[in-house]
């Protein structure tokens, strides 16, 4: 599996383009869709499927014709729907934990509200693309609106205890870095740490 992190966008975003052999998912594509389908050509992928980690302008943003050129919904958890401000026939929403079988891809789609309400983590092999709930060193806002920090702590605690060597991939690269692991966040990150510390208060 091949993982291109593409920057776009004057916030930082990261979208992730995801292939194996010719087969290629889309997460949080926004921005620059005249990059993205350059990308996609330049390598010969061909994609089958676009995700998102929420539904925040940033993450979606002029992403409706890359949905409508390649014929494809974006999955999406209900929650966020509205959110988006797409048009509901370029999504595909769906609620809470799933496990989808796109192609060669096996993906395990975590709920972690938080940032917002619909807020999830994708979890491909080894890799979990955390959007804006896990950043290195730090966390997605929670003073938006349909942010929730109490669930923000539930999520960091929840994630916290997935496999030490999981690969994260955030949904920008604040600080010019959009990677880390889930040991290295447990022994650095204070937000992590502290939704930890304090597990049997958070539930």
């Amino acid at each position: 599996m091949q993982i291109d992190v593409l920057e776009l966008g004057p916030m930082a975003n990261c979208t992730y383009l995801i292939s194996q052999g010719k087969e290629a998912l889309l997460i949080d594509p926004a921005w620059d869709m005249n990059y993205i389908e350059h990308t996609l050509a330049q390598k010969g992928l061909v994609l089958q499927a676009v995700l998102f980690t929420h539904g925040h302008f940033d993450h979606v943003k002029d992403c409706e014709s890359l949905l409508r050129a390649h014929q494809l919904r974006a999955y999406i958890e209900q929650n966020d729907v509205l959110l988006s401000g797409l048009p509901q026939d370029v999504l595909q929403p769906y609620s809470g934990e799933q496990d989808l079988q796109i192609g060669p891809f096996s993906l395990h789609i975590i709920p972690t509200p938080g940032h917002t309400a619909g807020g999830v983590c994708i979890q491909i092999e080894d890799a979990l693309f955390t959007g804006d709930t896990l950043f290195p060193g730090a966390c997605g806002r929670v003073d938006l609106p349909s942010s929730d920090p109490r669930a923000m702590r539930k999520s960091l605690l929840l994630l916290s205890k997935l496999p030490a060597d999981t690969r994260i991939f955030a949904g920008h690269s604040y600080g010019g870095r959009c990677s880390s692991t889930i040991e290295e966040e447990k022994l650095n990150n204070p937000f992590m740490r502290s939704a930890i510390k304090d597990e049997k208060v958070i539930f």
